[in-house]
């Protein structure tokens, strides 16, 4: 029979969020329903909220979680019922180009639920994501659910589900960040703050925090940045500049996706270094570079997705250095919240209060 649960739907661009009722069907061929336990509020399910990622209201929000497996559908090998897992939104599907040429995190054919989850009058959701889980039970593909340690808090894994992983990945995967090497961080939220993290786990020598708040600088000294930067007293260019001999720092990252930030991290890298965007810019921006610069400058500039990660690689690694008390995930964690209050959070979020909100069940 299917499940009735509350969830947070967006039900119009702008307009702010309601507990819902909502329809979640059995497992299908290929699918779980996995009872969540906890969720990330994160900067993409209020861009969805505000119509910035597509026009496919009403949202289901919520995509940064772990919970436990419930159920699953026929030919589902990958997970069993009381699986500990945290979802990923970016299941690879084994057989695209990308697949058959060894790079799955590339992965152009990546797998969501068949089924629909509605609210009780029938209205199709659109999960965010493609997974949907500030949800008491959500409907996902079996691939999208990564089986994990259970000694972990599900409100330390289930960052890995997209926040952190984009950080951590974007220095370690996407950027290359290895020990020695000088690296920027220019915004420094929870995903700047995991990319600071990555460059420090990944044995980089000088990590450069670069932010507009003094407290958000502080958070990036708790996760290994070695020199801090405020770009409203001091042009980050010129100071990332000072503090690498004058060269410019070997990786760049920008967590921001704003093009006047994005310019700062393409004039601040060494030349022949690297800059990393994992910073989500809006369909309308627009990028004007000297185009002499591109070319002898050299080196190279990237987008990461999603970290670059492979899910079913990256996350039990960095949940077993969570465990061995390498890596401080649970830092990220400003405070835990209740599934009527997600949005609180988007106004702490956007007011630069926490780091991460996390709604329990």
């Amino acid at each position: 029979m299917p499940y009735e649960v509350q969830g947070v739907v967006a039900r119009a661009k702008g307009q702010e969020v309601s507990l819902e009722t909502v329809v979640v069907p059995d497992p299908g061929p290929g699918e779980a329903v996995v009872n969540v336990q906890a969720c990330g509020v994160c900067h993409t399910d209020l861009h969805y909220r505000e119509g910035g990622i597509n026009d496919d209201f009403p949202f289901l929000l919520g995509h940064e979680a772990a919970g436990v497996v419930e159920a699953v559908g026929p030919g589902v090998t990958e997970v069993q019922p009381g699986d500990f897992v945290i979802l990923n939104w970016r299941a690879v599907c084994g057989q695209c180009r990308a697949c058959l040429r060894g790079r799955p995190w590339y992965c152009f054919a990546t797998h969501n639920a068949t089924q629909k989850m509605t609210l009780k009058d029938g209205t199709v959701l659109s999960p965010a994501l493609g997974i949907g889980a500030f949800l008491e039970k959500t409907l996902v593909a079996a691939g999208q659910c990564t089986k994990v340690s259970a000694e972990a808090p599900a409100q330390v894994a289930g960052l890995l589900g997209c926040g952190v992983m984009a950080g951590i990945g974007a220095a370690i995967n996407t950027g290359g960040v290895t020990r020695g090497d000088s690296v920027a961080v220019i915004g420094c939220g929870g995903v700047g703050d995991a990319a600071i993290l990555g460059a420090s786990l990944a044995g980089a020598s000088k990590i450069i925090a670069v932010d507009v708040d003094d407290r958000k600088l502080g958070w990036a000294r708790d996760f290994g940045a070695t020199h801090t930067v405020n770009s409203r007293e001091s042009d980050p260019v010129e100071a990332i500049r000072d503090l690498t001999g004058g060269f410019g720092a070997d990786v760049v990252i920008e967590a921001v996706g704003r093009p006047e930030t994005y310019k700062q991290a393409f004039f601040a890298r060494d030349l022949a270094g690297t800059v990393v965007l994992v910073g989500v810019p809006t369909p309308d921006m627009t990028l004007e570079l000297p185009f002499i610069e591109v070319f002898g400058r050299g080196g190279a500039l990237k987008s990461s997705w999603y970290g670059d990660c492979l899910p079913s690689r990256d996350f039990p690694m960095l949940i077993d250095l969570f465990l061995q008390n390498r890596l401080p995930l649970d830092k990220f964690v400003s405070e835990t919240i209740g599934i009527g209050q997600v949005e609180e959070a988007f106004a702490k979020m956007h007011r630069g209060e926490v780091l991460r909100s996390v709604v329990t069940f």
